[in-house]
């Protein structure tokens, strides 16, 4: 029985809900009448159920999408602006007591190399990443109790705060690791981080259960309410996620927003962010064994729904994607990428030799961070270094009431300016940093109001004279 409102997995995820709905969506998939009206009700910029939202996503009639294209375009602006935001992952550890089909960190696999970093490995990873300009990590660890236990990736959370490095320091460190209990949670939120990343893999339960036959994460329940204990235990930012290609994408796109519905009913805010990979090779993994693959226009048309269906929430494309899809996909609704990405454990210290291969999956887009941040601006963004946020207490429920009410343009577009100053003066090309420069000015222009304006140009002179790390 369905109930948006239920504690459990089956309940707020429930099957016979996602099947009519992707029912419901065929049979309106051309019905220009009720897609105009669900048109209508997005553009108030007030999101979309997961039916309505579904049915954009199933529409048959090109005229109608490109007003969806158009739509999502308008709402990615209102709500975020130009502003791209910047992070890497950075890979801990790959050893795993899991058996996931389509991970080559799954626990039989003898080809790849496990590793595990030493906090002087991680100093040195950290180092590698500040030198970049990176300020915004996401941390990631195969699910192991006895090699990744929350004590040590505690320990990797104070090691990479602690790291200040000429211009360089971490802000803010995301962490996406294996779901946990309450008590855990909490102590990540006691560590400073920002927000918890899990993603479903899949939300079709028996799907679910096949892939991850062996293992702890073969709790689909378990894994399923994670977010809902991980804001019990304080973290109130959380990113959620499928992973497109293990099962129908209709069937994941209509209980993604399911447990979206559900975060905000049940625990009173929804998703910080929402991810959209897609499965790649990897080593031991081949995504030709998966027959539930989607072509680039499709993925296109789901970052599109999801935008207008769940306007205040961040979108995240990572490195996963080619720099043609994410060019692609950029004007529809992401507001975070992934820049100089390394999948491996100890690769960006230490780039690895192919044979010693540890990395989660093939990297799409191989550029350089300078080279994105230059190719960010010349598509008319602004890449973003910002945390401040997160270091001004405006997450959770704060920070949904300014998104909601286009009130964090106010803060966030003069904030992106700052770090990207900051990034232009300490590690950007010359080339990068001349056409950056002339963005900058050209983007204070766009800041609504006079004092808040005026300020900024105080904060960037003196950045310009070596001072650091202002915000509003």
């Amino acid at each position: 029985m369905y109930d948006v409102r239920s504690p459990r997995a089956e309940e707020f995820i429930d099957h016979a809900e996602v099947m009519a709905t992707v029912q419901y969506a065929r049979e309106h998939a051309r019905d220009a009448a009720l897609l105009d009206d669900i048109l209508a009700k997005a553009a108030e910029r007030k999101g979309l159920d997961h039916r309505e939202a579904s049915v954009l996503l199933a529409c048959e009639l090109p005229e109608k999408t490109e007003a969806l294209y158009r739509l999502a375009q308008q709402i990615k602006l209102d709500f975020y602006g130009n502003r791209i935001v910047m992070f890497a992952p950075l890979y801990l550890s790959n050893y795993c007591v899991n058996s996931c089909v389509y991970c080559p960190y799954h626990a039989k696999n003898r080809h790849i190399a496990r590793k595990k970093l030493t906090q002087e490995e991680v100093a040195r990873e950290v180092i590698a990443l500040q030198d970049m300009g990176h300020k915004r990590l996401a941390l990631e660890a195969g699910e192991h109790p006895t090699m990744n236990p929350i004590e040590y990736i505690l320990e990797c959370i104070e090691t990479i705060y602690g790291i200040r490095h000429r211009n360089g320091a971490i802000r803010r460190v995301n962490v996406n690791i294996a779901a946990t209990t309450v008590e855990e949670y909490a102590l990540l939120r006691k560590a400073g981080i920002g927000t918890y990343i899990l993603f479903q893999e899949t939300y079709h339960r028996q799907s679910y259960e096949k892939l991850h036959p062996v293992g702890p994460k073969h709790d689909y329940a378990w894994h399923t309410e994670a977010m809902d204990r991980a804001m019990q235990g304080g973290i109130d930012d959380v990113g959620l996620g499928v992973l497109f290609g293990l099962e129908g994408y209709r069937y994941e796109f209509a209980a993604l927003l399911m447990h979206a519905e559900h975060l905000e009913a049940a625990c009173g805010v929804g998703p910080h962010t929402i991810s959209v990979p897609r499965i790649k090779r990897a080593d031991d993994i081949d995504p030709g064994m998966f027959d539930n693959g989607i072509d680039d226009a499709t993925f296109a048309r789901i970052c599109a729904c999801i935008r207008v269906a769940v306007p205040y929430t961040g979108m995240i494309v990572s490195t996963r994607e080619s720099q043609a899809v994410r060019e692609m996909v950029l004007p529809l609704g992401i507001s975070q990428i992934s820049g100089a990405s390394r999948t491996s454990v100890g690769g960006y210290d230490t780039p690895e030799e192919p044979e010693d291969n540890s990395a989660q999956f093939d990297v799409s887009d191989q550029r350089s961070l300078d080279e994105v941040v230059r190719w960010l601006m010349e598509q008319g963004h602004i890449p973003s270094f910002c945390t401040a946020c997160y270091r001004e207490g405006r997450t959770g429920d704060r920070f949904m009431a300014l998104c909601k009410s286009r009130q964090i343009l106010n803060c966030c577009h003069p904030n992106a300016l700052l770090t990207l100053r900051e990034y232009l003066e300490d590690y950007a090309s010359p080339a990068t940093r001349e056409l950056g420069l002339a963005r900058i000015e050209q983007e204070l222009g766009r800041i609504p109001g006079d004092k808040v304006r005026t300020r900024a140009r105080e904060y960037l002179e003196r950045i310009a004279h070596g001072e650091r790390d202002f915000r509003f």
